[in-house]
C-alpha cells in the first residue's frame, strides 16, 4: 500500500484513518483516491470525505449464476465527518473509462492517492488514449445540473461545482489534460475574479449560501464560460472516439486471471 501523504495532508485529510479502511476490503483493491470537494480544491470544515476506487472480483463471481457485486459502497462517521468509499469492479470501471465520462477519469487521475498498485499505474498510463472531444458533453451536462441546483437552493456548493465543471472541460479540450482542482484552474483559464472569494467562503461551511451571487452578472459569466467550452470543443485536437480498447481489454483479462493487484 502507498499513501500519497504529502498531497493528502495538504488537502486537510485524516491520513492515518484511511489506510485501515482500505485494508478491510474483501477483494483486492486496485486503487483508492479522494474525490469530491477535497479533489476540487474547495473543501469546507464539514465536507464529507469521498473515497473512490476499483476492486477486483474473482473470476467465479462473473462466470457463475449469482449477480456480481460490480459496485459497492460503505459509509462511516469520524468525529462528525461523514466518509464513504465507493468502488467498481475493474471491468465496469474500464467500460466507464471508454465512455466520455470525466468523473471516473478524475477519480483515476486524482493526486490524492490512498492506495495504489501496478494495475492502477497501468490504467493511469492508458488514460490519455481514451480522452475525446466528446468529454465536453460530460462537463457541460454536469455544469447544467449543478446550475439548476444552485437556482433551487441558492447554496454556494453547486455554484462552485458549476464553475469547476466548466473550467475543467475547457482545460481538457485545450490541453488534453484532466484537471479538477479549481484553484489551479483559475490560473490557467480566464474565470470570474470573484471565484477565489467564493472558494474562501466555502471553506467555512459545506451548506453555506452564496449571498448576493445569484444576480445577472453570475448568469452572464456562466453563459460566457459555456460559450468558451463550445469553442474549445470545436477547436480541440482531441479525437472523436476513444482509443486504447485492446490495451485495456488485455489489462482486464490479465488482472482477472491472476486474481490480484499487480
Amino acid at each position: 500500500m502507498r499513501m500519497d501523504t504529502k498531497h493528502l495532508r495538504e488537502a486537510g485529510l485524516p491520513v492515518t484513518d484511511l489506510g485501515p479502511v482500505v485494508a478491510e476490503e474483501r477483494h483486492p483493491l486496485l486503487f483508492a483516491t479522494v474525490s469530491g470537494a477535497h479533489l476540487y480544491g474547495f473543501p469546507s470544515k464539514d465536507s464529507d470525505v469521498d473515497l473512490r476506487g476499483v476492486h477486483l472480483l474473482p473470476a467465479e463471481d462473473l462466470v457463475g449464476l449469482r449477480e456480481p457485486e460490480e459496485t459497492r459502497s460503505r459509509m462511516w462517521d469520524r468525529d462528525g465527518i461523514e466518509m464513504d468509499l465507493v468502488t467498481h469492479d475493474l471491468r465496469k470501471f474500464v467500460r466507464l473509462m471508454l465512455k466520455p465520462n470525466g468523473y471516473v477519469l478524475e477519480q483515476l487521475l486524482s493526486p490524492l492517492v490512498v492506495h495504489t498498485s501496478g494495475t492502477h499505474t497501468e490504467l493511469v498510463d492508458l488514460a490519455p488514449g481514451v480522452l475525446t472531444r466528446n468529454h465536453a458533453h460530460h462537463y457541460r451536462g454536469f455544469a447544467n445540473t449543478q446550475w439548476r441546483l444552485f437556482g433551487r437552493t441558492g447554496e454556494l456548493k453547486p455554484l462552485l461545482y458549476t464553475f469547476r465543471a466548466l473550467l475543467t472541460g475547457i482545460h481538457l479540450m485545450r490541453s488534453g489534460e484532466v484537471r479538477a482542482h479549481l484553484p489551479t484552474l483559475l490560473g490557467e483559464v480566464a474565470a470570474p475574479a470573484y471565484l477565489p472569494e467564493l472558494i474562501e467562503a466555502k471553506a467555512e461551511a459545506e451548506r453555506g449560501g452564496a449571498g448576493d451571487m445569484a444576480g445577472a452578472a453570475v448568469s452572464r459569466d456562466v453563459e460566457a464560460l459555456h460559450g468558451v467550452l463550445d469553442r474549445a470543443q470545436a477547436e480541440s485536437g482531441l479525437p472523436e472516439r476513444a482509443g486504447g480498447f485492446e490495451e485495456l481489454h488485455d489489462l482486464v483479462v490479465r488482472a482477472r486471471l491472476t486474481g490480484r493487484a499487480s
